[in-house]
Parts: C-alpha cells; sequence; structure tokens
C-alpha cells in the first residue's frame, strides 16, 4: 500500500465546524495594532514581502495551519489532510485603509472581514496587514477557525510572529513537500474498521478516560455526575432577551482598554480572581445597556457561557481545541456594583464547586472514542434551548511588550465567535499593562453596540472606586 496521511479531527473541532452555517461563524480573531517602525518600506508602508518570509518560516512549526479539510465518504466525518496548492499569498493578505485610517474605520474593516466564513476547500486561516493607520500605525487583523485552535484563538496564530525571540530566529526557507492525502477508499475502509473495534476500545479507553477523571477528582462519580449536569443544563433555559434573536452574517465591532493593575486592585481588595471582575463588570454593563433600552432587569435569569482552556502550559503552540466550558448566572437585578461583585464570587465558586466543566472534559473525550456527532448535537441543544445568553471569555497574554520584526505591538483586541441566537460575544485578553476588551456582535440586532462600550467603561470605573471604599471602610 502506497504511503498516506492524513489526522482525524477530535470531537469537539469536529464540533465547531457542525454548528457553523453562514451566519453563525465558527472563527476566532482578533485585531493587533502595532508601531510600523523598522517595518517601513521605502514609501511608508509595510515591507510586505519581508512579512511574507516572516510568516513562511512561522508555519514550519504549525503544519496544522498547511493543512484543510477532507471528507470520509458515506459518514461525513472530517479529517485533516496536507494541501498540495498551498498558497501562502492566499491566506496573509495586504490591504490598506483609507484616510483619516482611524479608528471607525479600521473596525469597519475589521467588522466585514469577521462577517466572511472561511473558505473550507482551503487551511482554514488569514491574516490581513493593514496599513495606512493614523500616527505611523498598521494592523493585523487574524481569522482563524475555532477548530485549529483552542481558548487563545486569534491571539495564538500571532504569537510565532510576536514571540521575543521570533526576530532573530531565521531559518532557511523550507520547500513546502505535502504528504499524500488517503483515497477515499482508505478513509472509508479505516472508519469501518474503526467502527468494528469500538466496543474493544471503549472498554480499553473508555475505562481509562474514567479513570483520568477520577485521578483528577474525588472519584469517577463525579465524571458521570459533570455529565448528567452538562446534558441537563438546558432543560431550564435562561430568559429570552434583546441579545437573543436569529443572526443574519453580517458582524459589527468594537473594542476598549483597561487598566490591568485596576483591575488586579479589585481583586484584591474584593477577593476573587480576574475573571471574576470581567463577570462583574459585564453584568454591570449588560444591566445599564438593557436599561437604556427599556427593559427590566428585575428576577432576569441571565446566563454567559465562559470557555474554559484546558490545554496544559507544557503543549504550548496552536494545533488543536482544548476547552471546556461552564455557564454562570450574573445577578443584572443587583444594582450595587459591589455587591454584584460579591454575587458574582458565589456565582463562581458554585460553577467551580460543581462539576460541569469535569462533565464537559469527560464527554469530550467519550465521544473522541465513540461518535463526535454526540457531542455537537449535545452543543447545538444546548444553544437552541438557551442554555446560555451570551459567551464571555478571557485569557491570560504577555505581561512584556512584544513585536513584529521589531514594530511594536500597542494593543490586541480578541473577537470571540457567537453561538446560535446569541448576537454578542465579548473576548478580553491581558497584554503588558492593559486588559484588552473586543466586542463582537451582530449587525442589526446591536446598532447601538457602542453604547454597551460605554457602559462597559463606566462600569469598570465604577466597580473600582466601590473595591477602594469598601476596603477603607
Amino acid at each position: 500500500m502506497s504511503y498516506s496521511h492524513y489526522d482525524r479531527l477530535s470531537a469537539l473541532e469536529s464540533t465547531f465546524l457542525n454548528l457553523e452555517d453562514g451566519n453563525t461563524h465558527m472563527h476566532i480573531g482578533s485585531v493587533a495594532i502595532c508601531q510600523i517602525g523598522p517595518l517601513a518600506n521605502e514609501v511608508g508602508g509595510i515591507d510586505i514581502e519581508r512579512i511574507f518570509e516572516f510568516v513562511d518560516q512561522a508555519l514550519q512549526e504549525r503544519p496544522r495551519f498547511q493543512q484543510k479539510l477532507n471528507f470520509v465518504p458515506g459518514t461525513g466525518q472530517p479529517v485533516w489532510i496536507d494541501d498540495d496548492k498551498f498558497n501562502l499569498r492566499y491566506h496573509v493578505r495586504h490591504t490598506r485603509l483609507p484616510a483619516p485610517g482611524d479608528a471607525r474605520l479600521l473596525k469597519r474593516l475589521a467588522g466585514r472581514i469577521m462577517s466572511q466564513q472561511l473558505d473550507r476547500v482551503r487551511p482554514l486561516w488569514e491574516l490581513w496587514f493593514v496599513e495606512g493607520l493614523e500616527d505611523g500605525r498598521f494592523a493585523i487583523i487574524s481569522k482563524v477557525h475555532h477548530s485549529l485552535v483552542g481558548g487563545q484563538g486569534g491571539i495564538d496564530i500571532l504569537s510565532a510572529l510576536m514571540a521575543p525571540e521570533a526576530a532573530r530566529r531565521r531559518r532557511n526557507p523550507r520547500e513546502w513537500l505535502p504528504r499524500p492525502p488517503p483515497s477515499s477508499g482508505r478513509l472509508l475502509v479505516d472508519a469501518i474498521s474503526r467502527r468494528a473495534s469500538l466496543p474493544l476500545s471503549l472498554l480499553r479507553s473508555g475505562s481509562r478516560v474514567l479513570a483520568g477523571a477520577a485521578g483528577r477528582h474525588d472519584s469517577v462519580r463525579d465524571a458521570m455526575e459533570g455529565i448528567v449536569e452538562v446534558a441537563t443544563s438546558g432543560f431550564r433555559p435562561a430568559d429570552e432577551t434583546p441579545l437573543n434573536q436569529s443572526l443574519g452574517p453580517y458582524r459589527r465591532l468594537d473594542w476598549m482598554p483597561v487598566d490591568f493593575d485596576a483591575a488586579r486592585e479589585i481583586k484584591n481588595r474584593l477577593g476573587g480572581k480576574i475573571n471574576d471582575v470581567v463577570l462583574a463588570t459585564t453584568a454591570g454593563a449588560i444591566r445599564t445597556f438593557f436599561g437604556r433600552r427599556g427593559m427590566s432587569v428585575n428576577g432576569l435569569d441571565f446566563r454567559v457561557l465562559v470557555p474554559i482552556d484546558k490545554r496544559g502550559k507544557s503543549e504550548g503552540g496552536i494545533s488543536g481545541s482544548h476547552v471546556s466550558s461552564v455557564v454562570v448566572r450574573l445577578p443584572l437585578d443587583e444594582p450595587d456594583p459591589h455587591q454584584r461583585y460579591l454575587r458574582i464570587l458565589d456565582a463562581t465558586r458554585e460553577v467551580k464547586g460543581s462539576k460541569q466543566s469535569l462533565g464537559a472534559e469527560t464527554l469530550a473525550e467519550i465521544a473522541d472514542l465513540t461518535d463526535s456527532a454526540l457531542m455537537g448535537q449535545m452543543a447545538q441543544l444546548g444553544l437552541w434551548s438557551r442554555a446560555a445568553n451570551m459567551i464571555v471569555t478571557s485569557v491570560p497574554g504577555s505581561p512584556v511588550p512584544l513585536s513584529v520584526l521589531g514594530a511594536p505591538l500597542l494593543e490586541v483586541y480578541p473577537l470571540v465567535p457567537m453561538g446560535i441566537n446569541q448576537a454578542l460575544g465579548i473576548g478580553l485578553v491581558s497584554y503588558a499593562g492593559s486588559l484588552y476588551w473586543g466586542f463582537n456582535s451582530d449587525w442589526d440586532a446591536l446598532p447601538d453596540l457602542h453604547h454597551l462600550v460605554e457602559a462597559t467603561q463606566f462600569e469598570f470605573e465604577t466597580l473600582h472606586k466601590a473595591a477602594i471604599g469598601a476596603s477603607k471602610a
């Protein structure tokens, strides 16, 4: 038999593909803003040829970004195969903003880019280098399918370009040598063989999965109870809000930074973690936003989906998704920011004491051993039944300044996908002393997105003042 190669997608990776349609996009993104500095060419634009060479070198350590989807005949199960027609200049794109090159124009361009699905006949990512920003800056807009990356998403695809040692790391150019893809016959035979061996595989590996869960927690029963919690989470749907309506394909983006030291001071004075600060600020902002629309929040059952990156620190890289999620109820009915924060602490402690995350993680591992469609069906059920109203996720970034070929990275804003009937997603990343908020919304559902951003800024500052006042009392 002649040599060929392919990689199976995990159940979680397949789920992200299955959740996507023309209106519900499953790509993650980011907008990074840099000072052009040493990357300027003779006319003041970006030296794009250096960028092409630099990205090509970075891909040598990330072969998944030179792979595309293929599908098992009959079953439709997706697999990764090497792209024998890989073209770097299709994925790395160069454009320019019209004058004045301000933030409003950049947000509109990023929104148009994020409104388009990635082409599934090619590797599922794009990098846009945007020159013409005011004050001698340029932007990098990344767009990566969630099936390629885990919780850090669009931030991770830039990590190879922005690592402190990246500019010094030079390699000889390497020609892309794709491995031959398998025939349809081989894919089908392998799928049939795998299904035939499934009972024995489950007997061996299923016990390993549960034993692993038991090793991380008190007992196998914890893992099983966690699966039940995940399976029943949508039986009592969250209340319907203006954020929960059918999506269109078009996206409206916005962003803002806050001081990371202020966020750290809040959690140091009031307890908890940075994520509690994020959730409390979000709760206050949504409360204000709904109030501006004339909506009562008294007794409102409002929940957010909070992804948790399960990838170990030693794994590094960007190959594969390792994300679990928990659902947290936000107390929008609480008017006092200090009391709201304390209630958030109670809610997150309750979630940590539950087995949601363990159940989702164990379910993903079992689905990998059996049928990945099981996890996709449960995810769709949870979204359709409105187990949560929106997604809020935050990831740690570099505490020290980074650069791209010597061009300093000034700001970076993450953009997370939205689920079925979820018109808003909020992503955050910490970087070099700031906490950067990215807002991704449906164009028609949130024409007043800027009001939510203003409310978020106000609520963060109000919570900071309340934390200082509470510690002095």
